[in-house]
């Protein structure tokens, strides 16, 4: 493989992270790693007489730096970065991955919207853009038309985290009316990721809603082993414990969820 598709590969890589937007708290983005990652050192660039290139104009060290720039909220230097690591010749799409990103932070969510839906079209079989897009569109009123891009990323071989992909899908199934396909969903996103918090709150909340009491506090005990302080876990945990006639274990759940600190306000998502 030759050296600047290594680069991008492991720069590609280290943008994946965690995060969340208002509307869907659980959905996952592909966003600039807090880390940076194995993709601090690159091979440096050649012109055609074969010297070194300039670091400013190397265009994995330049979204590199945008990386950096945005997890440190420095939007406007994130942004500058990218416009000019698109001009030194980086792949375009995960240009447009950042961007997007910057844009959501900004509170433009349509303008994500493009970006995500840019790289997602240019790439349509690629796992991580069309988990983006997908994940937007989710979160943006089109939980319907969601679901065949994440059905995209976990058919992408190469997607590093089809948990991701298939638990995201089961929350958007359940917001377009087909609980039945959410459940495969999470179920699937278990079976390769048994710690993923998306899918065991969604069965959680599915089986507490069809009075599968003990099913559900299964998936309850697993959610709070990783997630103790789940302020909405320790909430269903109480509810499910004393409708199973357990108040001992309400009620410590109880104290549990009145011992949190006061939640920060959210600010209003933009439509």
């Amino acid at each position: 493989m030759r050296p600047e598709r290594v680069a991008r590969m492991m720069l590609l890589a280290a943008l994946i992270a965690l995060t969340g937007c208002r509307a869907m708290d659980r959905l996952t983005f592909i966003r600039p790693s807090a880390e940076r990652g194995a993709y601090t050192k690159v091979a440096p660039t050649y012109d055609v007489g074969g010297k070194p290139g300039r670091r400013d104009e190397d265009p994995v060290l330049l979204l590199q730096n945008a990386g950096d720039a945005y997890r440190l909220g420095d939007l406007a230097r994130a942004q500058r970065l990218a416009e000019q690591a698109r001009k030194a010749g980086a792949d375009g799409n995960d240009v447009a991955t950042l961007l997007g990103a910057i844009a959501d932070a900004r509170g433009d969510h349509a303008a994500a919207g493009r970006y995500y839906k840019a790289a997602a079209g240019a790439m349509p079989d690629n796992g991580i853009y069309a988990n983006n897009y997908g994940t937007w569109l989710c979160a943006n009123g089109q939980p319907g038309e969601s679901l065949g891009w994440f059905e995209r990323a976990v058919a992408d071989p190469s997607y590093p985290t089809p948990a991701i992909a298939l638990a995201n899908a089961g929350d958007c199934a359940l917001q377009a009316g087909q609980p039945t396909r959410a459940e495969a969903s999470w179920r699937l996103a278990l079976a390769a990721d048994p710690r993923n918090l998306i899918a065991l709150a969604g069965m959680a909340r599915l089986e507490a809603g069809r009075d599968r009491l003990l099913e559900a506090r299964a998936f309850l005990e697993r959610w709070l082993e990783q997630a103790p302080q789940d302020a909405e876990a320790l909430r269903l945990a109480a509810t499910v414990e004393s409708r199973l006639g357990d108040n001992a274990a309400a009620s410590r759940y109880l104290s549990r969820l009145n011992a949190l600190p006061p939640a920060a306000p959210v600010p209003p998502r933009n439509p």
